[in-house]
């Protein structure tokens, strides 16, 4: 059954936005992915990743029933540690998961393909900060998470509408969880992804998504995004295994991502680190299919390298866009969809060192195939902070990755050859019926820069690229336009959240 389920919230009519941008759901790649590895590098891997598998295992903590599946399906169990014959979770994988799969809003329009070439960009996740221009760097409050998830509603080069854009830590650790997926839903009828800590949120997380969607429609249809991280080096918690379970039984897409920083996490090498990452990645997409054969997964992949003067991440080095692009070929291998990750920066503020590192993170993940890019705008401090004036300098990153793996138009317009015959040697375009036809849209048009000259840009203000997003997100919002939610399945979300909240105290942490 592929039905719309019974229920969407209604969109609110309201007037079009002063400058239109055209949008789509997803960027559709139309160039070739950039491969690093042959053939005999990439059988080297996968072998090293079968060694490391058999010999030295993957550890799930806290979790025996996790212990007995594996058990069950013959692996070897040495106390919480697994080992794996070779090719065992290779085969289990490409045996029953999806090569892609459909991801749903509340919006239909705004549907997601997770594979093929199909590319969906998400926000930052999980930062307990956010900084402005305005009032500088700060905790986060559910105000700004709100606040965030109606900016990225409004960003035509967005397609998703995340997780934990920001970590609210006005409110109370254990309950947080189900406000931030009500926000999702209140504010965007984009995908958005469910709570990843724990069965239990993992559960709620569900228990929301059927009042949005109805039970049948779930139970049959991707409509949540869960992203399961490992403890590297080879290690899964309870937290983590707990989700994944939850969700891989409800047939929602889990995306199993090794954690990693070169030199702490895993070998200082990328060939080490990505044989430790295909290792605990097969080990976890196997369990997800040993659970219910079928459910949707990915491949999911942070790696980045870390600075062995000081210790801590980097972004943006040459050995990250190695990594990523040799992860987008073993996934291709596998069969199943890639989850990673894009404008990643170490810079306090949205400066140049933001913006180079982010340039590379996107540009590295789209050539790598990424089929889910998370971190696609505004994050900054190694993930501490979202930035609202980096979300609005990333998001024309995004635009123009979108605009340049769109490829080159061939068609008779875009040729042009009418045009070139009737200007003729000697003239200009300017005011040609071809230029006049095709200007608005023939050339990509970023938001944040200035392109002005001099003197227009001094009697301006003298604005920097930082200043001029901080206006940018502000007019954003002033035109974000209310999606609307029905008032019943409002008011089932509201009652489920107080009911769930009566049931604990509330904790300051997790």
């Amino acid at each position: 059954m592929n039905t719309a389920p019974a229920r969407r919230g209604r969109r609110r009519q309201a007037g079009p936005r002063p400058d239109p941008t055209p949008r789509s759901p997803f960027i559709l790649r139309k160039l070739n992915t950039f491969n690093v590895l042959g053939e005999e590098g990439l059988c080297l891997i996968e072998e090293n990743a079968d060694i490391i598998l058999r010999d030295t295992g993957m550890e799930f903590h806290g979790d025996p029933e996790i212990l007995e599946i594996f058990a069950n399906a013959g692996c070897d169990i040495d106390g919480t540690r697994v080992r794996f014959a070779p090719g065992f979770c290779r085969q289990t994988v490409q045996a029953t998961a999806p090569a892609q799969f459909i991801q749903h809003a509340r919006n239909p329009a705004n549907n997601v393909q997770m594979g093929g070439n199909a590319t969906v960009l998400c926000p930052s996740w999980g930062p307990p900060f956010v900084h402005d221009l305005d009032r500088g760097r700060r905790y986060a409050s559910y105000d700004d998470f709100e606040t965030l998830v109606k900016l990225h509603h409004s960003l035509p080069w967005l397609h998703h509408s995340g997780g934990v854009v920001c970590e609210p830590v006005d409110l109370p650790a254990n309950k947080r969880h189900l406000d931030m997926l009500y926000g999702h839903i209140r504010h965007s009828d984009r995908a958005f992804m469910g709570a990843f800590i724990g069965a239990e949120r993992a559960s709620h997380a569900i228990d929301m998504a059927k009042i949005v969607f109805g039970e049948d429609f779930l139970s049959e249809n991707a409509a949540l995004y869960c992203v399961s991280n490992t403890n590297a080096p080879l290690v899964m918690d309870a937290h983590m295994s707990g989700a994944l379970k939850t969700y891989a039984r409800a047939g929602q897409p889990v995306a199993c991502t090794p954690w990693v920083l070169t030199g702490a996490m895993s070998p200082c090498t990328v060939a080490g680190t990505l044989a430790q990452i295909l290792a605990e990645t097969m080990a976890c997409l196997a369990l997800v299919q040993l659970i219910k054969p079928g459910a949707p997964c990915l491949m999911g992949t942070f790696a980045s390298t870390m600075s062995m003067k000081s210790g801590a991440p980097t972004f943006g080095t040459p050995e990250a866009g190695l990594m990523v692009l040799a992860a987008g070929q073993l996934a291709r291998r596998l069969n199943v969809p890639l989850h990673t990750v894009g404008t990643l920066s170490a810079s306090k503020v949205p400066d140049a060192q933001s913006q180079q590192e982010a340039t590379w993170g996107l540009m590295m993940a789209m050539f790598a195939g990424a089929n889910l890019i998370n971190h696609a705008t505004g994050w900054l401090e190694g993930g501490l902070v979202t930035s609202f004036e980096k979300t609005m300098l990333d998001h024309d990153l995004c635009g123009k990755v979108g605009r340049f793996f769109d490829g080159i138009d061939l068609g008779v317009n875009a040729q042009a050859m009418e045009a070139i015959a009737i200007t003729g040697p000697g003239q200009h375009f300017l005011g040609s019926e071809h230029t006049q036809h095709n200007f608005m849209d023939a050339l990509f048009r970023p938001l944040t820069p200035d392109d002005n000259s001099y003197e227009q840009w001094k009697d301006a203000g003298e604005k920097d690229a930082a200043t001029r997003a901080n206006g940018l997100w502000k007019s954003q919002l002033d035109a974000y336009q209310d999606p609307g939610l029905d008032t019943d399945i409002d008011a089932a979300l509201q009652a489920y959240i107080s009911m769930r909240k009566a049931e604990t105290p509330d904790r300051d942490y997790f």
